[in-house]
């Protein structure tokens, strides 16, 4: 007789990797370049003659909001999860800032969620919730919540969210093989 193998058995990979993708961070990015043209355009085309200060503070203003607005969106629009033997690392957008590294030996377990929201974080980016913990919330949908040796929790949405959960408990078992998850 034939006996099948447990998905929780079955063989993962060395590295296990996963993305999480938000396209509208790319329309909040344009409306953040749109911010900065308008600022370099009233100091290029400015005929104010209400003042040098005036002229300024508006053009400073476009600029900085232009640059916050830009750089904040492009930093979330993707989040990229590298699971190795060692530890879970968790980078953000193309320069892969905010980044954070966890060592599995300070990973108790690893839990599915199917449902993960912005609106439960108080919006996408690193989050941190006093009575949630903390989060790096890309997009709705499905994520991971490791709980830490700590007492901490740590979300992150990532797509193809329950292999990577059966990956981290594996490799936790590896680590403390008479602890069960």
């Amino acid at each position: 007789m034939r006996e099948h193998r447990d998905a929780e058995d079955a063989p993962h990979p060395d590295v296990w990797t996963g993305r999480a993708t938000n396209r509208v961070q790319w329309v909040l990015a344009l409306a953040g370049a749109a911010c900065m043209a308008l600022g370099i355009e009233l100091a290029v085309q400015s005929a104010w003659t209400s003042g040098i200060i005036a002229l300024v503070m508006s053009v400073v203003g476009c600029i900085a909001v232009g640059l916050l607005v830009l750089f904040g969106t492009l930093a979330f629009v993707h989040v990229d999860l590298k699971l190795d033997r060692d530890a879970l690392e968790v980078r953000c957008g193309h320069v892969g800032l905010p980044r954070r590294r966890i060592p599995l030996s300070q990973v108790v377990d690893a839990a599915y969620i199917p449902h993960v929201t912005p609106r439960h974080w108080g919006g996408w980016g690193y989050r941190w919730r006093p009575e949630k913990g903390t989060a790096v919330v890309v997009r709705r949908g499905e994520g991971i919540v490791l709980s830490l040796w700590d007492g901490h929790t740590f979300t992150i949405t990532v797509d193809n969210a329950e292999s990577a959960v059966r990956v981290i408990r594996a490799r936790l078992r590896a680590i403390t093989p008479d602890n069960a998850h």
